[in-house]
């Protein structure tokens, strides 16, 4: 996957976003002012958090802007299975029309669709391959408005490219667009950098605080946000790339936590005098599976008790110089950015247009 970069990598030809992750003080949500968490684990196979970053002071605490943010994570999304994602198209439509309404964003209200990424570079595709598969309306309403029923609203879409193939930067290019066609708010689709190996291809999240197209991939670009456009603009987003110090950085956890796993099991096996196997774990390690810092020293010396934007830190510094600190995605991409593409195209036009349902959706996307 060639990117072209040159000129201090400002022509890349890749426009990837950084994920908005949650971090370990999850846990702890309560003891953060101004900030509210809600996690919906009802669904075995789909988990949603719902946060809600009331003020600046409690931003700062965990490293996000005020807004809105919904995560839904589906770890089996990778497995291409189309019940799955039929399960996954409905509830993004269910929290997307929710979402509106707490934005009060009503039906009658225009929207604009920007599919964000390049449409040659598979893991930036999403954007474009979602807009493709997208139910717009606008030039009904404004040729022939009496063809249009009860139930849709003005819809128009956008693949602006990136700046590596137009020259231009995205958001001057929608700018220009919300300008001339004056739509009420703005929905973007990109892809994502994850900060997890975890969440590559298992997680879309929605937030209301706008993106920063570049910035997972260290080009800093202007946003596109409330600020920029001057109406409200709501981020969907995808990780389908990690970096590769993020995998050593988790490959350090994964082999911490499974050291501590096997002598907590070994210590069992021993009071009971018998023999015990590892069970299998399909979870990620957290904080609390980790051993304590001197048994972590033990294992892995100084590097395994750094502190985990440290470790974290310290890898991208060793990798970046060589050149190793590579940008990764899952060989099954092809399938799953064309099945998540249409996952979230289906969602989109069940929550913009009331007339599509669950039995009349398969028409409008393929």
């Amino acid at each position: 996957m060639e990117h072209n970069i040159d000129l201090s990598g400002y022509s890349i030809r890749t426009d990837l976003a950084v994920e908005a992750h949650e971090l370990a003080w999850q846990k702890n949500e309560t003891d953060i002012p101004g900030v509210l968490l809600q996690a919906d684990d009802a669904d075995p196979n789909i988990k949603v958090t719902r946060l809600h970053v009331q003020n600046e002071e409690g931003g700062k605490a965990i490293g996000k802007l005020p807004g809105h943010y919904i995560t839904i994570e589906v770890p089996k999304l990778r497995d291409n299975d189309t019940s799955i994602e039929e399960q996954v198209a409905r509830r993004f439509a269910h929290e997307m029309v929710s979402f509106l309404k707490e934005l009060g964003i009503t039906e009658e209200k225009k929207a604009l669709v920007v599919g964000l990424g390049n449409w040659n570079v598979t893991p930036d595709a999403l954007g474009p391959m979602v807009v493709e598969n997208l139910l717009v309306t606008r030039h009904l309403y404004q040729l022939a408005p009496e063809t249009v029923g009860e139930g849709y609203r003005e819809v128009s879409a956008l693949s602006p490219g990136v700046l590596g193939i137009t020259g231009i930067e995205t958001s001057e290019i929608v700018f220009g667009v919300v300008e001339k066609s004056k739509p009420d708010f703005v929905i973007c689709i990109d892809a994502l950098a994850s900060r997890a190996l975890h969440r590559v291809n298992t997680t879309i999240q929605i937030s209301d605080t706008g993106i920063h197209p570049g910035s997972g991939v260290g080009n800093k670009r202007k946003a596109i946000d409330q600020n920029t456009l001057g109406i409200p603009v709501i981020a969907i987003g995808v990780p389908t790339v990690v970096f590769a110090s993020t995998i050593v950085n988790d490959a350090i956890t994964y082999l911490l936590g499974h050291f501590n796993q096997s002598m907590a099991e070994s210590k069992r096996a021993f009071n009971k005098l018998s023999m015990s196997t590892l069970p299998e774990r399909k979870e990620p390690y957290t904080e609390e599976d980790l051993p304590d810092m001197e048994s972590r020293k033990t294992f892995m010396g100084l590097v395994g008790s750094l502190p985990e934007e440290e470790k974290r830190q310290l890898i991208h510094e060793v990798l970046r110089p060589l050149g190793q600190d590579l940008v990764v995605t899952p060989k099954e991409v092809d399938d799953f950015i064309e099945g998540v593409s249409n996952v979230i195209a289906t969602g989109l036009n069940r929550a913009l247009h009331r007339a599509v349902d669950e039995q009349n959706s398969g028409a409008y996307t393929h």
